[in-house]
């Protein structure tokens, strides 16, 4: 078949991201002419699918890369059980992906369990770990290949400017990131959403539009929501998605389009490129700050302590350096904090004059004694 440049485009992306992560051609005769069968202890490449049609036209693209690089390339399809028919939804999608030759194939089914952040967060974390567990027991080598594209890019970096801010929100999602012990990567960044459209019309796939990501209410309130893939510009007497739909659907279809009309601009291709670019001031940032971490940073020292700073060594650095460094120190601990706790830890740092201690999520407190900050459950401090 005669490949459009959107496919050849994406094959281009794919093959590179594969490669970036070590996964270049498996044996010369993959170059030659004719297909090859991948060996059987050949790396796989696990497509991460919901049906939809990112995933849906990247399982297509990843088979025919994996074959001409002799990788194996199969899919997982993660059933949420949060909708009616969501076992059918992944049933259909597995049994989809098998016609297109991917191998293997399977289906996993987890209980999404609220944990305080929200349904969206409890899903993603089941999701991960559902992924994670598939491509362990899959092979020693394998990586899991995510669809993102420059829509989601855009949508991700509105999410977080609007729930924290910063450079970390500005940065948005990683090409590439490893979590429990397997690489996962984004290799559609650069891609739109439109293109995805475009190869599943190319390749003659079918996809399944998830409701809660709202396409549907768009296109019954506002006639065709997209078409051929392209965004509709609604006018601002549009009515909007209703306030129960996902935060990333109400940014998709209420947001950017509202951005959009008031900038006049490509704000989804302004933000995607301008995530590129923070992620290079973050990772100088994240470099920096772990250099410094080794410096003041212990780890349980005593019975009770999660982390203690040495505050001296922490006053040398700039304020954005030591903050990064009491963030990730408490992340790490398991201690989910506000940006408003990491400022009144920096300030035992740099502005102590004597202040009480800093309470923290899980019965956690970070108080300052001399020129050590302990970060402790409540009651370990009697002791200190």
């Amino acid at each position: 078949m005669v490949y459009s440049a959107r496919l050849r485009h994406a094959i281009g992306l794919l093959r590179s991201s594969l490669e970036q992560a070590g996964l270049g051609l498996q044996s010369p005769r993959f170059a030659e002419h004719g297909e090859h069968e991948p060996d059987p202890d050949a790396p796989i490449v696990l497509v991460a699918c919901s049906g939809g049609r990112d995933s849906t036209a990247l399982a297509a693209v990843a088979l025919r890369v994996c074959a001409s690089l002799g990788l194996r390339c199969g899919a997982v399809v993660v059933d949420h059980g949060l909708q009616a028919d969501s076992a059918r939804v992944a049933r259909e999608t597995a049994d989809r992906c098998r016609a297109l030759g991917l191998s293997p194939v399977s289906v996993r089914t987890v209980e999404v369990t609220p944990d305080g952040e929200g349904m969206e967060s409890a899903a993603r974390k089941a999701r991960y770990a559902a992924l994670i567990d598939e491509a362990r027991s899959c092979a020693p080598r394998s990586v899991v290949a995510l669809a993102h594209t420059r829509d989601d890019q855009a949508e991700t970096v509105l999410m977080g400017l609007l729930r924290s801010g910063g450079v970390d929100a500005l940065a948005g999602m990683p090409p590439r990131f490893d979590r429990g012990g397997v690489t996962f990567l984004r290799p559609w960044l650069a891609m739109s959403r439109a293109d995805t459209t475009g190869i599943c019309e190319d390749l003659d796939l079918e996809y399944w539009d998830d409701p809660t990501n709202g396409d549907d209410a768009v296109r019954r309130g506002h006639g065709d929501g997209e078409a051929g893939g392209e965004r509709t510009v609604l006018s601002r007497s549009d009515a909007e998605l209703p306030r129960d739909y996902p935060l990333r659907s109400r940014v998709r279809h209420d947001l950017i389009p509202y951005i959009e009309r008031f900038s006049d601009a490509d704000i989804v291709g302004h933000l995607a490129e301008g995530a590129n670019q923070a992620r290079l001031d973050r990772d100088c940032l994240d470099d920096l700050a772990d250099r410094l971490a080794q410096r003041c940073v212990i780890w349980h020292a005593v019975e009770g302590e999660a982390v203690r700073f040495d505050a001296r060594a922490l006053a040398e650095a700039h304020p954005a350096i030591r903050r990064r460094v009491v963030a990730h120190a408490l992340s790490r601990a398991g201690i989910a904090c506000s940006m408003k706790q990491v400022e009144a830890i920096d300030a035992l740092v740099g502005d102590w004059h004597g202040q009480g201690g800093v309470a923290l999520p899980r019965g956690y407190s970070a108080n300052r004694k001399k020129h050590v900050i302990r970060v402790c459950q409540d009651g370990a401090h009697a002791n200190r």
